[in-house]
């Protein structure tokens, strides 16, 4: 695979994301009705999700009867995507770079779909065109993607605790490098699939992330998802053998506190910002 380092990356997270499957799709249901919404799956189409994850879009592809296949870079993930959606074919590959119709056999895609799923190429418009080139003429690609990290609060919301004591402290993304602000900038978001041979339409979709989505503070569900991400999990390798189990708990409880000073009538809600992109293959 041509992406190792994100390849590692998910695969160490697999298990962390796996276990809180319940939590993301919770908080992240507004995009996924988003996507849905726009991609409007149907019976008789052929799907492929992109970074499919545990399965969340699968198994809404597959409710509406369409035919749906899907392709992460982590055997974690796609072994917990089959788990959910039995019918679905997936597999585990760099979708940049795989021949996908050789790894899934049957006629092109007629729509391509991801949440969160696509940010990750070392080579993005060579990505998007593989992508198109296993698809039909007049095929769509809908996904939703991050926006800026000052437009998102969640990406330092609690992990700023656990980053501030890592040795070094990760210093900022570099703009347009792999990661979840890949596509921040809408114009190179736009160029890039216009060079990989998509007609995009990209607007930007504002949203609720509400960790108090089960009637609790959320203090707690966004702990998990504090742990379970790149940082937390950084955090907890370098610095456990260090303080402890006392300490980490220690620490955790720091993370408890920063949580608790944000929240908002009680809960913990912030915004959340993602361009909604619906492209065409006009081929």
């Amino acid at each position: 695979m041509a992406n190792e380092s994100m390849r590692q990356n998910w695969t160490d997270g697999a298990a962390w994301w796996v276990a809180n499957e319940a939590v993301f799709d919770a908080v992240f249901a507004p995009v996924t009705a988003a996507i849905l919404a726009a991609a409007r799956p149907e019976a008789g189409q052929r799907v492929l999700d992109v970074g499919c994850g545990s399965g969340t879009l699968l198994e809404a592809g597959a409710r509406a009867g369409a035919s749906v296949a899907g392709v992460d870079i982590s055997e974690g993930m796609a072994a917990a995507a089959r788990r959910r959606v039995p019918e679905a074919g997936v597999i585990v590959a760099d979708a940049q770079t795989a021949d996908l119709l050789a790894a899934l056999p049957g006629d092109p895609f007629d729509l391509v779909v991801s949440r969160f799923g696509v940010m990750f190429f070392e080579d993005p418009e060579a990505a998007f065109a593989n992508l198109r080139s296993a698809t039909a003429p007049g095929a769509r690609l809908v996904f939703a993607c991050w926006r800026t990290a000052a437009e998102n609060p969640m990406f330092g919301m609690g992990s700023s605790v656990l980053s501030a004591r890592l040795d070094p402290p990760p210093g900022p993304e570099e703009p347009g490098a792999p990661g979840p602000t890949a596509f921040a900038d809408r114009d190179r978001l736009a160029a890039i699939l216009e060079g990989a041979g998509w007609a995009p339409r990209i607007e930007a979709f504002d949203f609720t992330v509400d960790y108090g989505y089960n009637g609790t503070d959320g203090v707690e569900e966004r702990l998990t998802s504090v742990e379970s991400g790149g940082v937390g999990r950084t955090a907890r390798a370098q610095l456990l053998p260090r303080i402890g189990p006392d300490g980490w708990d220690a620490l955790l409880d720091e993370v408890r506190a920063e949580l608790r000073r944000h929240l908002v009538d009680g809960v913990l809600r912030f915004p959340g910002a993602v361009w909604l992109v619906d492209a065409t293959n006009p081929r």
